[in-house]
């Protein structure tokens, strides 16, 4: 998973600029149907009619890895969201700051009546 720019940034001043940076109490995972890139322009599924909505995401951090610890199910589409091929974290359920993205290994068309589900321990973000 690579970073955004605002976190690059964040993490820069925190460690080497001497200001406080604080984490996000919680994490929330996102759905694109473009590369969001490290500015965050990418594609985010439509709200509109879909029952798409950002879920909370939660890691475990071993080492220099960080690994979601529990399953992550989105709701039921009610309409198509797209062919997803990346996901991203946020700081905010909307709206909010890019923390991170990464291209899914395989794009996924989500049709109405489907469920994306990304099981406990299949995302982790490692520095390196």
């Amino acid at each position: 998973m690579s970073f955004s720019n605002y976190l690059e940034t964040e993490i820069l001043d925190h460690v080497f600029g001497g200001n406080a940076y604080t984490a996000p109490s919680t994490l929330y995972l996102a759905l694109f149907t473009s590369n969001p890139a490290e500015d965050g322009s990418g594609t985010e599924v439509s709200t509109s009619g879909t029952a798409y909505a950002r879920q909370t995401v939660t890691f475990t951090v071993s080492g220099n890895t960080a690994t979601t610890d529990a399953a992550v199910e989105f709701p039921t589409a009610t309409a198509s969201f797209g062919t997803v091929s990346h996901i991203g974290v946020y700081d905010a359920s909307t709206a909010g700051n890019l923390l991170g993205y990464a291209a899914l290994t395989t794009a996924k068309a989500i049709d109405t009546g489907d469920v994306l589900r990304v099981p406990a321990g299949d995302l982790d973000i490692t520095l390196d």
